[in-house]
């Protein structure tokens, strides 16, 4: 994709499955990056109404409330300051002030974000490009009162200041300019005639890393790696060549396949599902997880092993029917391109790579393309494999049963509900983000929207968290409510997936009537707001029983209600 193909994109005429509004504030000019954002967005199915402030307003538009950035109301606000720019204000400064030159400016960087938090906006800020200004030589990396130091200074105070605040997230352009260098990135002609900073060829790249960005924020995200094995996973054909006989470890090529292996199992640990579709002898591929002293996975850390003659589509298939995940959460990685095409063709939504010939060039290609964004991480993202593992094991074991009531209660299935604490926030939070199938408003709550919501008092967030014999799903469920006079108006209602057909949806109703009761409400309105991605749910209040009102609103009488009966029990 290059900057021309962006620019004719914005010419297109097309159904958008999402619409934001942009603000982008910069130093330098902004009007082509701007072009290859919203030219990227047409790409992913956004639309963008891009507000562009005059050129080098920052502070002026953030501090004048009468701004026209203040008007747009933007859900975003995109910032990029350029390094030759903070250069210049660098030498600007007194020299015995030059050693907290990133401790002043991170303090100004901190007020964008108040400012930003002020107006509503989530705030994307690019971090800086690291070039030696050759005063010092290799001295500045080590002196304080160079520049480099400086700058690299403030490039780690801002991951620390984008940490603690939420709303705030690096565009890495730091990482992109390691990839791609800086004589790709920067257009030092350009700058000096128009005072434009990218190149046109670089304008794509930043552009999506924005977007990636964006798009987790909208709850679209991987959630899984399903890895091939011969000739991905290791080196050669384990039944061929025999366990003793891959390509693993420290030799040769085996190291390019072990470094794959750190990275998914680094994946794993941050809470990506790792699964395994190959066509292979399921005893016979497990034997190097099993067995082999050199793999870095082990079988402990795949979810779901489909290792069988069945191709490749199938066998993801059935992946995602254990899951219960949307396939546009998937990423299939296979060195074979004819495996490759067929997942493809059979299944568009999922995320194939087209690999290098060479394995050396497998984890940098992969990581060029930037597919495991993240929008926070809590602690819970580490058991995620071993529910996955446990939800497999439901899967099986109700091929043993003949019907779903028996099933269910097979399960003994426990939850426990209970108001929003500091605890559960970040983990309502986090659902909240990811969920999209289960979302009857879509409406995302991030862990700061959240505690400005909840210190309504006449809001109420409460979680579910599920149990049973085979293990702890954790919190899968929330409601978020508002209280209207004697009316509980459900502003949103999210579920995870992993939950679906265990009867949830009835056990969380039966709980929001007797809440409803001790709030002295009479009646419950719900609403439910389409998108491509919640049709599971379009049909949820009328499901429950409740009566269509109109205008996508459905209203449920509290004193005529029949409590459902569920095979779950209530933990106090």
């Amino acid at each position: 994709m290059n900057f021309n193909s962006l620019k004719k994109n914005l010419k297109k005429d097309f159904s958008p499955k999402r619409h934001f509004k942009l603000a982008i504030l910069g130093d330098t000019a902004t009007q082509f990056l701007s072009t290859a954002i919203a030219g990227y967005a047409v790409e992913e199915e956004i639309k963008i109404e891009i507000y562009e402030a005059p050129y080098n307003q920052i502070e002026l538009q953030f501090k004048n409330p009468s701004s026209d950035l203040h008007a747009f109301n933007p859900d975003y606000i995109l910032i990029f300051e350029a390094e030759s720019k903070l250069r210049d204000d660098f030498y600007k400064t007194a020299p015995l002030e030059r050693n907290s030159f990133s401790e002043t400016k991170i303090e100004i960087i901190k007020d964008y974000a108040n400012a930003a938090k002020e107006i509503g906006a989530t705030l994307l800020y690019l971090n800086f490009c690291e070039i030696n200004d050759g005063v010092y030589g290799n001295y500045a990396a080590q002196y304080p009162n160079s520049f480099l130091f400086q700058c690299r200074q403030l490039n780690l105070e801002l991951g620390k200041l984008a940490s603690t605040i939420t709303g705030f997230y690096i565009i890495d352009l730091l990482n992109l300019q390691n990839t791609y260098g800086i004589n790709f990135i920067k257009d030092k002609q350009l700058l000096i005639q128009a005072d434009m900073y990218f190149t046109l060829d670089f304008l794509p790249i930043v552009a999506k890393n924005i977007i990636d960005v964006i798009k987790v924020r909208l709850g679209d995200l991987k959630k899984c790696l399903i890895l091939d094995l011969d000739n991905t996973t290791w080196g050669g054909i384990i039944g061929d060549d025999g366990i003793n006989n891959i390509q693993i470890g420290g030799l040769g090529i085996g190291k390019a396949y072990s470094k794959l292996q750190y990275w998914a199992k680094e994946l794993k640990n941050r809470g990506i599902i790792l699964c395994v579709a190959s066509k292979n002898t399921e005893h016979i591929a497990l034997e190097p997880f099993q067995s082999h002293q050199e793999m870095i996975l082990k079988e402990d850390d795949i979810s779901v092993f489909m290792a069988n003659w069945d191709n490749k589509a199938t066998n993801i298939q059935k992946i995602q029917e254990i899951l219960n995940i949307g396939f546009d959460s998937m990423v299939f990685i296979d060195d074979n391109p004819f495996e490759r095409e067929m997942v493809k063709q059979n299944l568009p939504k999922v995320t194939v790579p087209d690999l290098p010939e060479n394995p050396v060039d497998y984890l940098d290609y992969i990581n060029s393309l930037n597919l495991f964004e993240a929008a926070n991480i809590t602690q819970l993202d580490t058991k995620r494999t071993e529910q996955y593992k446990e939800e497999a094991k439901r899967v099986k074991a109700k091929t043993y049963f003949d019907d779903e009531e028996t099933f269910l209660e097979s399960l003994n299935m426990a939850c426990h509900a209970e108001l929003i604490n500091s605890f559960s926030l970040p983990r309502i939070a986090q659902l909240s983000l990811r969920s999209n199938q289960f979302n009857l408003r879509t409406v995302r709550f991030d862990e700061e929207i959240l505690a400005k919501f909840n210190s309504n008092e006449n809001h109420h967030v409460i979680s579910f968290s599920l149990k049973d014999k085979y293990g702890d799903y954790g919190l899968i469920a929330a409601l978020f409510l508002e209280k209207r006079e004697q009316e509980l108006f459900i502003n949103n209602w999210i579920m995870s997936c992993r939950v679906l057909k265990r009867g949830m949806e009835k056990f969380t109703l039966n709980y929001l009537i007797d809440f409803a009761k001790t709030i002295q409400c009479n009646q419950i309105i719900g609403e439910y707001l389409p998108t491509p991605k919640n049709l599971l749910v379009q049909d949820h209040y009328k499901d429950l029983g409740f009566n269509d009102i109109g205008n996508g609103l459905w209203a449920l009488a509290i004193d005529t209600y029949q409590t459902f009966k569920v095979q779950i029990q209530t933990i106090i």
